[in-house]
């Protein structure tokens, strides 16, 4: 890990497009701003965890919808077995 050591108003640049920049410091913390591209997605950190678990937890139900139509699908006489979904179809399911 890298240390910065910043006074109110300095900034550091992450490669050529972010940078971060001390607005106040407190007694309670310090405020951050951080300008980046609209391509890089800036979190707070807890933020970013629960969006991971989120997408752990969505793609973990994928499979449970592959065995649903297999399922469906014996019922309905069609023995055959049926090609897992690929992921970019099933992503674009639940949107």
């Amino acid at each position: 890990m890298l240390v910065f050591t910043r006074k109110r108003n300095e900034a550091i640049m992450i490669g050529d497009g972010i940078e971060i920049r001390v607005l106040r410091v407190g007694r309670d913390g310090v405020r951050l701003g951080v300008s980046a591209p609209t391509a890089v997605a800036v979190h707070r950190r807890e933020i970013y965890d629960q969006i991971c678990e989120e997408n752990r937890s969505a793609a973990g139900t994928a499979p449970a919808a592959h065995l649903l139509v297999e399922r469906l699908r014996k019922i309905a006489g069609q023995t055959q077995a049926v090609a897992p979904i690929p992921e970019a179809e099933y992503k674009s399911i639940g949107s």
